[in-house]
C-alpha cells in the first residue's frame, strides 16, 4: 500500500506509524511538511521519503482580524496542494492519507487524491467556554476572543464533512468535537516508547555544576515552553513555600522560552522572565535550575531522577511528558483539569492537585518528600497504567497499523473535481 502522511512540522504524532508502515517493504511511505521546519525529518527512516512545501506567505493586513488565520490556512492548503500534484505528476498515488488538518493543510487534498482514504488527526476543537478559553480568570476572554474562536474551527469542520475517519489522542479531545462527528473519530493515542522511558535507579545528570542522581531530593517541572497554558505561573508562584517546606530540594525545570499556546508577550519578553522579575528574591533562585530545552535522552533523565514531578495543565491537548514521566516511573502531581483526570485516578497512579491551589500543591509535594516510601506504590502503578494504556509497540503502533490498512471501500473516493491552484 501507499501511504502519504501531512504535516506542517513532520513528522509530529505521525513518527512512529510512519516508521513502522516504512519497516515493511510492502508499503511505500511518503511524507510532505513545511521545508522550514522538516530538516531534522529528512533523515528519520530510509525508507520514509520526506518532502518539503515552501512556506507560504502571511494573510493580508485587510483582511478581518477574525479571519487572518483562515486566510493563512488556505494558503498553506494551496502550498500543499502544489506539492501534491507535482508527487502526482510523478506517478504516487496513495491509497491512504494521514494528515494534521488543523494549520489548513488537509483542505485541498482530497480534491488531488480522491480515491484515496483520509484519516484526520483530531487534536483540539476550540469552545468559546468550558475548555482552555476563560478557565483562567488572570487572563480573561472577552468577547473578541470568543468570536474569534468560533471561527478557529472552520478548518477542521471542512475536513471532518469529508474524510473517511478521524483520530483523537484522548476521549476527553474527542469530547469536544460536534457530536454528530464524534461517532467518526476514533480514540487512539500515537503511543509512548516504553523501552525508552523507563524507570533508571542508576540516573543521574550534572547540571550547572551539580550532579543530581536518582534518590536526591529533585523536584521536576517539563514543558515544551514554560507559559501559562502549562502552569507555569503557577509553579513559579508556589516556588516561595515549596522551598520553605522542602528546604534540601532542588528544582530541575525543563522548557524553552517561547510561546507554544495562548497569548504572546511583547517581542522580546518571556514568561519566565517576567514571572521569575515577579517572585524576586522571594525565592533562592540558586536552588532552581531552568534548563531550556534537551535532547531527549538528557530529558529522560530529569525524568528519571525525578523525586516529585509537577505537571499542570489548563483543560486542553494532554502533554506526550505527562505520559512519558509516568512510564519512568515519576510520582506525578497533576492538576485535575479533564486531560490528566482521564489519565490519573488521585492516590491510585499519581495525585492530583486544584491547578490555582499553590498552598495544597506545596502540601502535596512536602508530603511525598517527607515519606517517599509510602507513596512507592503509586510510582509503579503509574508505569504500570502507561505500559497498559499507552505503549507504543502493544498498543500504539498495532492499533494505528489496523485503521490505516483496513480495506478501503470504494464509495469512500470523492469526485474527481477541475484544480486550478491560482495565484497565492
Amino acid at each position: 500500500m501507499r501511504f502519504l502522511f501531512v504535516h506542517q512540522r513532520f513528522p509530529g504524532q505521525f513518527k512512529h506509524i510512519a516508521c513502522a508502515l516504512a519497516d515493511d517493504p510492502r508499503h511505500e511511505v511518503v511524507a510532505v511538511g513545511d521545508v522550514a521546519n522538516i530538516k531534522a525529518s529528512l533523515t528519520l527512516h530510509p525508507r520514509v521519503t520526506v518532502y518539503g512545501y515552501a512556506s507560504p506567505k502571511a494573510g493580508e493586513q485587510q483582511t478581518h482580524v477574525y479571519l487572518r488565520e483562515y486566510e493563512n490556512h488556505v494558503r498553506r492548503g494551496q502550498q500543499l496542494l502544489r506539492a501534491c500534484l507535482r508527487l502526482k505528476e510523478q506517478g504516487f498515488v496513495p491509497d491512504v492519507v494521514a494528515v494534521h488538518p488543523g494549520w489548513g493543510e488537509g483542505l485541498f487534498l482530497g480534491e488531488i487524491f480522491p480515491t484515496a482514504r483520509h484519516i484526520h488527526y483530531c487534536e483540539y476543537y476550540y469552545h468559546a467556554e468550558g475548555a482552555d478559553l476563560g478557565f483562567d480568570p488572570e487572563f480573561p476572554a472577552g468577547i473578541d476572543s470568543r468570536l474569534h474562536v468560533r471561527l478557529r474551527n472552520a478548518t477542521q469542520l471542512l475536513g471532518l464533512s469529508e474524510c473517511a475517519a478521524g483520530v483523537s489522542p484522548t476521549r476527553w479531545q474527542r469530547s469536544l468535537y460536534p457530536a454528530e462527528f464524534q461517532s467518526k473519530i476514533r480514540v487512539l493515542h500515537e503511543g509512548i516508547d516504553t523501552s525508552q522511558a523507563k524507570p533508571d535507579p542508576r540516573a543521574f545528570l550534572e547540571v550547572q555544576g551539580k550532579v543530581f542522581r536518582a534518590g536526591d531530593q529533585v523536584i521536576t517541572y517539563v514543558a515544551r515552553n514554560l507559559e501559562p497554558y502549562r502552569g507555569f505561573h503557577r509553579f513559579v508562584r508556589a516556588l516561595p513555600e515549596l522551598q520553605a517546606r522542602c528546604p534540601t530540594a532542588q528544582f530541575v525545570v525543563v522548557g524553552g522560552d517561547e510561546v507554544s499556546y495562548g497569548a504572546r508577550l511583547p517581542a522580546g519578553q518571556s514568561y519566565r522572565e517576567t514571572y521569575v522579575a515577579e517572585l524576586g528574591e522571594r525565592v533562592d533562585w540558586s536552588r532552581v535550575h531552568f534548563l531550556g530545552r534537551l535532547p531527549y535522552r538528557q530529558y529522560l533523565k530529569v525524568l528519571q531522577l525525578s523525586s516529585a514531578h509537577i505537571y499542570l495543565t489548563y483543560p486542553f491537548v494532554l502533554s506526550w511528558s505527562m505520559l512519558e514521566a509516568m512510564a519512568c516511573g515519576c510520582l506525578v502531581i497533576g492538576s485535575a483539569t479533564p486531560p490528566v483526570q482521564e489519565v490519573i485516578t488521585h492516590g491510585e497512579n499519581g495525585l492530583l492537585v486544584d491547578f490555582f491551589d499553590t498552598r495544597q500543591l506545596a502540601d502535596q509535594v512536602a508530603e511525598v518528600l517527607a515519606d517517599p516510601l509510602a507513596f512507592s506504590r503509586l510510582r509503579s502503578r503509574a508505569r504500570e497504567y502507561i505500559e497498559q494504556h499507552y505503549d507504543l509497540r502493544t498498543h500504539g503502533i498495532p492499533a494505528w497499523i489496523e485503521l490505516l490498512t483496513q480495506h478501503q471501500r470504494q464509495d469512500q473516493g470523492m469526485p474527481r473535481v477541475a484544480v486550478n491552484t491560482g495565484a497565492g
